[in-house]
This record gives structure tokens, sequence and C-alpha cells, in this order.
């Protein structure tokens, strides 16, 4: 009887868990490419129920031969497995800010910070004030050839993740290889984009400012190279692929099933009073 006490308490804090989930994710809804996340559970082991006294008789239909005959299983509630972070891709919104970047697809960018690279599909940047492309947060953006140094509202980035840059702002446009013509005129590409992607992307963890980093369990990143790569859309935003309604109706289901756990608590307390006053009763 004290067993189901502590299985449904057990139900109750998994339930905790799964609020906490579902309030960050509601508290992200607005947030640039947040990643909804989702409490993942397992069951703790169950226990065998054997009779304890049996002459060891064999009754049939009932009854076994064994000394002490196997009743059952009995559940002993459930624990935390992972909290599982959902890489769906989100929606997009334009910005029509050159600075604002979008990846269509599976992929993170990479960018440099004072504890090593870390990713992030946040490509809501900024110029610093050493004229490089980063986040909020002042981490520089990297492309193949380290970071990248762009001109003021003079650069396109291609859906390739190519980084142009108008010829006349070219240190030395005549040795430059790369130059090209297109809708932009006289252009020279200026470097690409890192993007990677992870053997086991659902082991990033976050580090806050939208920000994974890798371990051994995500395997190292994984550089992403020709049609694998994502489409980057310069002007965009990739907001969170977070759904406010599911979430809600998942804050109910939660207090529901939390209130029903609470419920057999109440009940295995009571049955357990009367179990007590009743053996006092009898052999006081």
């Amino acid at each position: 009887m004290v067993k189901g006490i502590y299985t449904a308490a057990s139900g109750m804090r998994a339930q905790q868990w799964r609020l906490d989930s579902v309030a960050n994710n509601l508290s992200n809804v607005n947030t640039d490419s947040y990643k909804r996340e989702q409490a993942v559970f397992k069951n703790n082991p169950e226990m065998l129920i054997r009779r304890r006294a049996d002459d060891g008789v064999y009754r049939h239909p009932f009854g076994s031969a064994d000394n002490a005959p196997y009743i059952g299983r009995l559940g002993t509630g459930v624990e935390v497995n992972e909290l599982y972070v959902d890489f769906s891709q989100g929606p997009f919104k334009e910005t029509e800010n050159d600075y604002d970047l979008a990846l269509e697809g599976k992929g993170f960018l990479v960018v440099t910070t004072p504890y090593g690279e870390r990713y992030t599909r946040n490509g809501s940047f900024m110029r610093g004030k050493e004229g490089f492309l980063e986040t909020k947060e002042g981490y520089p953006v990297l492309g193949l050839n380290g970071p990248i140094r762009v001109q003021e509202n003079n650069f396109k980035v291609d859906k390739e993740g190519n980084v142009w840059i108008n010829a006349e702002y070219a240190d030395d446009p005549d040795t430059m290889i790369s130059m090209v013509h297109n809708e932009w005129g006289e252009v020279v590409l200026l470097d690409t984009l890192r993007i990677v992607d992870f053997e086991f992307e659902r082991y990033l963890k976050k580090q806050g400012s939208s920000l994974y980093k890798d371990n051994e369990f995500s395997g190292p990143p994984i550089e992403m190279e020709g049609e694998g790569r994502p489409k980057v859309h310069q002007g965009f935003n990739e907001a969170a692929n977070v759904d406010p309604v599911v979430e809600m109706v998942q804050m109910i289901e939660v207090n529901r099933s939390y209130e029903a756990n609470q419920k057999v608590i109440q009940t295995h307390d009571a049955m357990l009073g009367t179990l007590i006053n009743q053996y006092a009763k009898y052999n006081g």
C-alpha cells in the first residue's frame, strides 16, 4: 500500500517536469529559432509479486507447485528519461534586414565564443564594431576562412551561403578570380558560411542565447557540403517551432494528470489510516 503512494508521487514529479518544459516552450514562443522541448519518461523497474507463505502443493486450476508462486508485477512509477529537443523546421518571418539569415533544412551556423565553437540556427546577426558579422551577444559568425568581415549594407548572401561584396570594396579585386557579374553588379566572393550537422543532433546541449554545444553523444560537427547544405535566406528569421494552442492543451493534460495522481495518494493514505485503526481495534 505504501508502494502505491511512492508510485503516485513519482507520477506527480513527472508531471512537474512536463509542466516545466511546456511553460518554457510558451515563454519562448517569440524567440527566434527556438526549438521546443518535450519531457520523455520511462518506467521504473517493475517488481515481481510472489506469495511469501505457501505449502507448495499443486492445486489445479489455482495455485502452483512452486514454493513461492508468481502472482504478477507491480509497477513502481516513472522517471525522466530525457528532455527531448524537437529540431523540426520553424516558419520564416521576413525582416528585410540584410544581417538576418535563416536556414531552410537541417544544419547549424557556427560561431566562436570564449569557450570554443558553438552552433546556432538563430541568424539574427549584426555588424560588430570591427566590421565582423556577429550574434547579438557579440560572437563572430564563422565562414570557411574564419570570421566574416562585411561592409555595412553592402554584402549579399546567396542561397548556397556564399557571401558576396561589391567589387569596389574588395581589398584587391583585380587578383580575385571569384569576381562575377550578377543581379547585384560586379561582386567578389568574400567567404562561405560554415554550416555543420551532427549524427545525433537530439543530444546537443542548449547553452542559452540560442547556442548549442556538442558532446560525446551528439558526435563531432560534420561539415555540410554540396547539395546536402540547407538553403540560406537573407532578410528572414526562423521563428520558434512552438504551437501555442498545442502547448496550452498539453498544460491542461498535465494539470489533470497531476490531480489524478494526487487523488491516488489521498486514497492510499485513507486506506492506510483505516488499516492501522482496524488493526489497533482488534489487536489492541
